[in-house]
């Protein structure tokens, strides 16, 4: 008689399978969920991110031009990109930050506190990381589809004779920008959401959200800070800088902007560094 024992290998590997498969099909369903309600409240998502770029857009590209306050960038020198043209990335940049940052640090400090969900969250037979993470994605893609709302607002709505120059001249830098900016803001909002408490978030607007719009190099790139050095590497510091370059190097080449290889390698590093520290910070925040 004999007697066959199982490899260890062998039985552990199926344990694995099972538990990726269980992760996987958690972490669809509680961002099916998610997408469910943006579906239903996408009209709501469209209003927040339009109305702010509009409001900009408005000002700057149509009622300044009309009252003769607005020239090219860069003054009256020829071949100057209009203001538009410059102001166009950075609007978009914005917009995605702030949705980004909001879509999951909102939600995810009512389900810390009031609605206590999160607790029915980290009952699920997956890792705290597999929740955190789809909160990021979820987050991003509402980011994602507020960016995209954005352009025809930014693009359509200026005075006669300033229509801004602006289209896709790299397709593959566009889209690996726009993803990663997307990506960056959910990690930001993450992180933020976890550092503070629901009553502290109007504090938390004054001092994170206006930084982040006036020090953002939203209406004006990087590189025009080289006047005043001190402020340009203090901006290195705003993530917002690094969404909108990225998005001038593809949208508006012509207008001076950070070297490609600087703020894909800012974008990917900070995705890497905010979301390891939202993980870590989320996990203790739930386990807490």
């Amino acid at each position: 008689m004999t007697t066959t024992i199982a490899s260890p290998t062998a039985s552990a590997a199926p344990a694995r399978s099972g538990r990726l498969s269980t992760a996987l099909h958690t972490f669809a369903a509680l961002l099916s969920r998610d997408l469910r309600v943006t579906r239903r409240q996408l009209g709501s998502l469209v209003l927040r991110a339009v109305m702010q770029p509009l409001a900009f857009t408005f000002g700057f590209a149509y009622v300044l031009p009309k009252i003769g306050l607005a020239g090219g960038f860069g003054g009256d020198r020829p071949g100057a990109p209009k203001f538009t043209t410059v102001l166009v990335p950075g609007l978009v940049a914005i917009t995605i930050a702030v949705q980004g940052i909001t879509a999951v640090m909102i939600p995810l400090l009512m389900e810390l506190t009031y609605t206590k969900q999160m607790e029915d969250r980290a009952l699920a037979p997956v890792p705290l990381w597999v929740i955190a993470v789809q909160k990021i994605v979820s987050a991003a893609v509402q980011a994602m589809l507020a960016g995209l709302v954005v352009f025809p607002v930014v693009l359509l709505v200026h005075a006669d004779g300033q229509a801004p120059n602006v289209h896709v001249h790299d397709w593959p830098l566009f889209v690996t920008a726009f993803v990663l900016a997307c990506l960056l803001a959910a990690c930001t909002g993450l992180l933020l959401g976890t550092l503070f408490d629901v009553q502290k978030v109007q504090h938390l607007f004054a001092a994170v959200i206006t930084p982040l719009t006036v020090l953002g190099c939203v209406y004006f790139p990087w590189s025009a800070l080289k006047a005043v050095p001190w402020l340009q590497y203090l901006t290195l510091l705003n993530p917002v800088v690094y969404m909108g370059e990225g998005l001038r190097a593809s949208l508006t080449p012509e207008v001076g902007h950070m070297p490609v290889w600087a703020f894909l390698l800012a974008e990917t590093g900070g995705v890497l560094l905010l979301g390891g520290l939202a993980l870590r910070n989320f996990r203790r925040r739930v386990l807490g």
